[in-house]
């Protein structure tokens, strides 16, 4: 018998937010918390929001000596449990896309008609 390669593909993900969106979580322990998008993880749809998802981490002394640390980290959440916010309406909504004169690609939150803007595009 002989075996059959198949191709690998590498499987991107695609989130409704970038690094800099200002978002606020809709489910989980961290409801209603806003915050800033910190990082994205395509692959794992995952994303960090400041101050969400904080959880502490015990580190042991290394060297003699030393003492051990306790830190906090935020840990990445699903991006399907964060939802666009418009900082001057204070409200969550849903986004829709246009081409600006440009032909730069846009958001447009829905409920309040604010663009929203990146500064690697302008």
């Amino acid at each position: 018998m002989t075996k059959v390669k198949t191709k690998k593909t590498s499987k991107k993900g695609k989130i409704h937010v970038r690094q800099g969106d200002i978002v606020q979580v809709i489910s989980g322990n961290d409801k209603k918390k806003v915050g800033r998008v910190k990082k994205v993880y395509l692959k794992a749809s995952r994303i960090v929001v400041e101050n969400v998802n904080i959880k502490t981490k015990h580190t042991k002394a290394t060297k003699e000596g030393e003492s051990g640390q306790i830190s906090q980290i935020e840990n990445p959440i699903h991006s399907s449990n964060v939802m666009l916010y418009s900082k001057q309406k204070n409200i969550t909504s849903r986004y829709s896309t246009f081409i600006d004169e440009k032909n730069i690609k846009r958001k447009k939150l829905k409920k309040t008609g604010e663009i929203i803007t990146y500064n690697d595009k302008e």
